[in-house]
């Protein structure tokens, strides 16, 4: 009885901030009202003349409101729009996902997927997907975030729980691989930069890969995990979806579909040979100089990549089974696509403008550089210290997105403090990684909120952000609690976060 208490508390808890969230204006209005409420914060800290000093250099909140801002605000507004990190990513891959879909490919499939994999491995599977997305860069949350839904509904569950179990792998699991990936290079060189100024011999003996031990151990925890708070948590709250496909409605393959699921197949693998002979020979042009394939123009070129590997498959499949019959057809069906991405397009001009304001008035910065002074002056050291640098590192994560930004900034006065302290740059890093991941899903400063919020909207017109971070704050808490007991584990039984990478630092 007492445990029943505790969910029915948490639920309503839940609700509460859901009804409190959607009580807000639509996504659009409220972004404009953000981009607003930054113009004026800006006049108003600039007012008093708030600022902070950085490597030797001054930096102050910058006034919207002033002559050059106004001016800013009128002649960057396309290039905000133009230039929002995710707007040509979802649109570039929403074509060729668009010719999947709609030549019925990906129908075929999660029919073939849910009549054959065990309906109990499903979220685990998705969760681990997201985890293992990271390798792509951005591309699980234009990929994954939808198809988690898609499938949860093929089998009669709640889309928005597989979207969100899709989510929560994708964002606040990004840390996690079972492999390098392009963050670890990103983060390691600002990490060695900053210890080079305490030590630089030692900064010369590491690597980047000294959080691989710790982040591969982090991707069996957190499927665990995310698969708990699914089933457990978040499904049972958002209750019996009854607007999508029912389980008993899910139909076997025909034989033209099992013909067109095969030959997309085939085309699948030719499209990987051709693709690794661009990548994996020494002069294969997206290999890059040195052979560095993790460095490489292969990285940058993952969107481009992503709409081809949809594109082609969708297209034989369409041909096999004559819902393709002409060149006609496949721009058709592209436009198609394109026209129920509207409501996003319009979001991401709103969300553009915001994020661009944010950025141009140093607040974000300001608010980071405040934080670290705060850590430096609190007066403890230890874990209370750790705890804290990740409590007040997950809070500046609500405001900067961006992981190397935010590190830029903090490696540099936090590395060789903890290295004082006897805390190695390693451990300084892990624990930043912790806290940098599991605060992505509940800001809406996240790139991709917007995008997530627009899938969530096709299968309730009435999500908003509430819904959203409401659905995600049981993974964020349960991510940021399960991190840190592994961390202290890991710190208790002295393992070494990666190849020589270890926990104490002695200079």
């Amino acid at each position: 009885m007492r445990e029943n208490n505790k969910q029915g508390m948490i639920h309503r808890t839940l609700d509460r901030i859901e009804y409190i969230g959607n009580r807000l204006p639509h996504p659009i209005t409220l972004f404009f009202m953000f981009a607003g409420l930054v113009v004026l914060l800006s006049w108003v800290l600039a007012l008093f003349d708030v600022m902070v000093e950085h490597n030797g250099e001054t930096i102050a909140v910058q006034n919207l409101l002033s002559a050059d801002g106004v001016q800013y605000m009128f002649t960057s507004a396309v290039d905000n729009f133009t230039g929002f990190a995710p707007l040509g990513t979802v649109l570039v891959t929403m074509l060729g996902i668009g010719i999947a879909e709609r030549s019925g490919l990906i129908s075929a499939m999660l029919r073939g997927l849910v009549t054959t994999v065990p309906k109990q491995l499903l979220t685990a599977a998705l969760v681990f997907a997201g985890i293992m997305s990271s390798m792509a860069a951005d591309a699980g949350y234009v990929v994954l975030t939808p198809l988690g839904a898609v499938l949860f509904a093929a089998i009669g569950r709640h889309p928005l729980a597989g979207l969100a179990a899709a989510f929560a792998g994708v964002s606040a699991g990004y840390s996690a691989n079972l492999f390098i990936t392009s963050l670890d290079p990103l983060l390691a060189g600002l990490t060695m930069e900053a210890a080079a100024t305490s030590n630089a011999s030692y900064a010369e003996g590491m690597n980047i890969a000294m959080n691989y031990y710790f982040m591969i151990t982090s991707v069996f925890i957190l499927t665990i995990v995310g698969t708990f708070v699914t089933d457990k948590i978040v499904e049972p709250r958002l209750g019996q979806y009854t607007g999508g496909v029912q389980e008993d409605e899910i139909t076997t393959l025909s034989q033209a579909e099992r013909k067109g699921v095969i030959a997309s197949g085939i085309s699948v693998l030719v499209t990987i040979a051709a693709l690794a002979l661009l990548i994996v020979p020494e002069w294969g042009p997206l290999r890059g100089e040195g052979g560095e394939i993790i460095q490489s123009p292969f990285f940058s070129s993952l969107v481009p990549i992503i709409f081809i590997a949809f594109l082609i498959p969708g297209i034989v499949y369409g041909i096999v089974t004559k819902s393709i019959k002409s060149d006609k057809d496949v721009a058709d069906q592209m436009s198609e696509t394109m026209a129920t991405m509207g409501a996003y397009i319009v979001l991401a001009f709103a969300a553009g403008q915001f994020v661009a304001y944010f950025g141009e008035t140093n607040m974000g910065i300001v608010l980071a550089i405040k934080g670290a002074e705060f850590i430096n002056n609190v007066g403890f050291g230890g874990f209370p210290l750790i705890l804290t640098f990740i409590a007040v590192a997950g809070f500046i994560n609500l405001f900067i997105g961006s992981a190397s930004a935010k590190w830029a900034i903090m490696a540099p006065v936090f590395v060789p403090m903890m290295m004082q302290l006897g805390y190695s740059p390693e451990l300084t890093q892990v624990a930043y990684r912790i806290a940098d991941s599991t605060t992505n899903i509940i800001t809406p400063l996240m790139p991709y909120f917007a995008i997530v919020i627009a899938f969530a909207q096709k299968y309730d017109k009435k999500a908003g952000i509430g819904t959203l971070i409401t659905t995600m704050i049981p993974y964020s808490i349960a991510f940021s609690i399960i991190w840190i007991i592994m961390l202290f584990a890991w710190v208790f039984f002295g393992w070494d976060l990666g190849p020589g990478s270890p926990l104490f630092y002695q200079n």
